[in-house]
């Protein structure tokens, strides 16, 4: 088995099923049908991983924004109990068109209760620790951006998820391997022992992934590029430049370390590889993936090296905080 066999056999552990990637789509589709044709809604946005692709196994939930008219809601938006007034009405319009009982569109929402910025409707049983939710998040168009409730402060904050799925939707243009390599980062920080949000590194990849060549030389210096911020200071910011950091509580000290032993090992497999020895590299990068990423054939003949030594590598043109 080649380096690229390898990777790919964890592309396709690393990505949802297809049924179930219809079915999140079907189900998210479904909010899109229901409020539509609501009078004082002016569009339904989707929104989250799954708009952008990026999303990886398994799915637990999808997001969409719903886009009121303004002029039929002309307290929304202020300070105070609006913001609440907002979430409650998302929740009870969710609950008139597709409670479970009595939904005027569809019987398919078992539990919506609200969250700090959106309404969490329950799809399946809520106490299945699997159970998958569609977040419904409303908002108001302004300034050429979004504005949300933020019910923990009762305030309206700004902010602009479709520049995000433009941004990956170029990357993944012109490098047609971006929104599968970035489930596999996804998948990476996962296995972490310590909460990094997927969306920290679907940024970093926006930021530090290069869009071009193989999958193991882009991770590979993803990762050198990636710890080398990191461990400069650089935090982790809305891409758009609105909402500042996107995970306040993460430990960046202990990033960093992930981050460096990823990329030492990521170094180690690419140099293997290039030495001719795919049996190893491809172990090394079982070591950065963990066990999910495929062992080489037991039958394999290439010598294991007892120490392969870490090159010094330059880093160009690296995003500086």
């Amino acid at each position: 088995m080649s380096v690229t066999d390898a990777f790919k056999i964890f592309q396709g552990v690393v990505n949802a099923e297809i049924e179930d990637v219809r079915e999140a789509r079907s189900r998210r589709d479904l909010f899109n049908g229901a409020f539509s044709g609501e009078g004082d809604v002016s569009e339904v946005i989707a929104s989250g991983s799954l708009a952008r692709g990026t999303h990886k196994d398994p799915i637990h939930d999808v997001d969409v924004v719903i886009v009121f008219d303004g002029d039929k809601h002309p307290h929304w938006g202020e300070p105070g109990t609006s913001a609440q007034e907002a979430l409650d009405y998302t929740r009870g319009r969710v609950n008139t068109l597709l409670g479970a009982t009595s939904g005027t569109y569809e019987k398919t929402v078992r539990l919506a209760r609200w969250r700090n910025h959106a309404v969490k409707c329950f799809l399946d049983d809520p106490d299945d620790v699997d159970a998958f939710t569609v977040d419904a998040m409303p908002a108001l168009r302004r300034n050429g951006m979004l504005l949300i409730p933020e019910a923990m402060s009762n305030e309206w904050v700004y902010c602009d998820p479709e520049y995000l799925i433009a941004a990956v939707a170029k990357k993944h243009a012109e490098w047609d391997k971006f929104a599968g390599t970035v489930r596999m980062l996804k998948w990476w920080a996962a296995e972490q022992d310590i909460k990094i949000k997927s969306l920290v590194m679907e940024v970093l990849a926006l930021n530090y992934l290069p869009i071009e060549g193989s999958q193991p030389t882009a991770i590979e210096q993803f990762f050198v590029s990636a710890a080398y911020a990191i461990g400069g200071g650089v935090e982790v910011v809305d891409p758009a430049g609105i909402c500042g950091p996107i995970q306040p509580d993460l430990e960046y000290n202990e990033l960093s370390d992930r981050l460096r032993e990823a990329r030492d090992n990521a170094i180690r497999a690419v140099q293997a590889h290039a030495n001719g020895n795919p049996a190893y590299a491809i172990r090394l990068w079982g070591t950065v993936f963990g066990d999910d990423f495929p062992p080489p054939p037991k039958s394999g003949t290439n010598p294991v090296p007892g120490v392969a030594p870490i090159l010094p590598r330059p880093v160009k043109d690296t995003p500086q905080g």
